[in-house]
């Protein structure tokens, strides 16, 4: 059974000012995580994170644009064999900002490493990722 982590945030930014925090490579590295990202549909790219050597984790996430729809919608393949999972960001427009949803998707809470990431990936996105992308919006 496939479990996700659903964050839903409004943002006082408008979606086109959201958007480009979820597109340019160099805003992502601000808020997110150094990348190689380019929003173009089949991309594989790479987020460079904090190595957990007692989960094997070397600080290396695999990725791919699975979808992107401008300003609405950007869906990516997150991991690979170890934890493949799909991350959705969905922008609505709501008055002057935009409500951004999150769905991180795929955990199979019996394998004991997409356990831990989902605990701490929840945990993160919940907290962490949102309020570091609300600094880097009113910065921008």
């Amino acid at each position: 059974m496939s479990h996700a982590i659903e964050v839903d945030e409004f943002l006082p930014h408008p979606p086109a000012k959201v958007w480009r925090a979820l597109t340019d490579p160099d805003l992502l590295a601000r808020w997110l995580m150094p990348n190689d990202f380019k929003p173009v549909a089949g991309h594989r790219f790479t987020f460079t994170a904090e190595p957990i050597p007692a989960v094997g984790f070397d600080g290396v996430i695999h990725c791919e644009v699975l979808e992107i729809e401008q300003e609405r919608r950007l869906s990516i393949r997150w991991g690979d064999d170890a934890l493949d999972t799909v991350v959705t960001w969905t922008l609505v427009p709501e008055g002057r900002g935009t409500r951004l949803f999150l769905v991180h998707d795929g955990f199979d809470l019996d394998d004991p490493v997409h356990a831990f990431a989902f605990r701490n990936m929840g945990r993160g996105w919940r907290s962490h990722v949102f309020r570091s992308l609300e600094r880097a919006l009113t910065r921008a």
